[in-house]
């Protein structure tokens, strides 16, 4: 996805994968689950990764929100299993780390 190649330019992220996820506004709504490469952990806000797509990126693309998390879990051929992120955001396990 081109949003996600957007936010994987940036020098501070390893890794990114955006699922969908409710929105009480739209029917769904963006969520960024990031990951940080290994010397930056700590050091990106949301607000930032948020700023760094603006731009960049159609507005109506921009996630509502961010998280920041270890790392992004694989299927069994290595491509990012988004069905796990919603299934781990819809119960609570993405914690945001800042």
């Amino acid at each position: 996805m081109d949003l996600e190649n957007a936010i994987m330019a940036h020098k501070k992220i390893a890794e990114a994968a955006v699922i969908r996820i409710p929105s009480k506004k739209w029917q769904e709504r963006p969520l960024a689950c990031v990951v940080l490469k290994k010397e930056e952990k700590d050091r990106l806000s949301k607000e930032e990764v948020l700023e760094y797509l603006k731009g960049k990126v159609a507005k109506w693309w921009i996630p509502d929100d961010v998280v920041f998390i270890d790392e992004i879990p694989k299927t069994s051929v290595g491509k990012f299993s988004k069905k796990t992120l919603r299934e781990q955001y819809a119960s609570g396990q993405l914690i945001h780390s800042h």
